[in-house]
């Protein structure tokens, strides 16, 4: 059995671009940045470290989606893994491995704000770093 899931969350890094392929179906191409956190070998303080990811998104809902998208949009992306490879003009071969979403979550409203927030009711004691079992 093969498994080829993933789930990353992060912002746009450029404004989606919408496309048809020659069949006529709809193809939106996003660039999600990703922060890793590393600690600095030379300094001792924690940074991010910025992922760079390709993502695309197929169909009627790449469409629907490129009208709410935007450049530093935040989004939650679960899709799976594609590799291809291609030939540059020069013959050097080239490979990539993209992101194609099967299901995306905004996590920033049109006008920025976050569209998530914790339960009002949530005790304190639950939130941060104990978790109450």
């Amino acid at each position: 059995m093969s498994i080829n899931r993933v789930v990353i969350s992060g912002n746009l890094t450029r404004d989606p671009e919408l496309r048809a392929l020659p069949s006529g179906t709809s193809v939106l191409a996003l660039g999600v940045a990703v922060n890793d956190r590393r600690k600095n070998q030379e300094t001792g303080q924690w940074e991010d470290v910025p992922n760079f990811f390709d993502v695309s998104i197929f169909g009627a809902r790449a469409d629907a989606l490129s009208r709410f998208l935007s450049k530093g949009s935040k989004v939650a992306i679960e899709g799976r893994l594609r590799w291809h490879q291609w030939e540059t003009p020069q013959g050097d071969k080239r490979s990539k491995v993209d992101i194609v979403a099967d299901e995306i979550e905004f996590l920033t409203s049109k006008d920025g704000s976050a569209s998530y927030a914790a339960p009002e009711s949530a005790p304190a004691d639950t939130v941060g770093d104990e978790i109450p079992f």
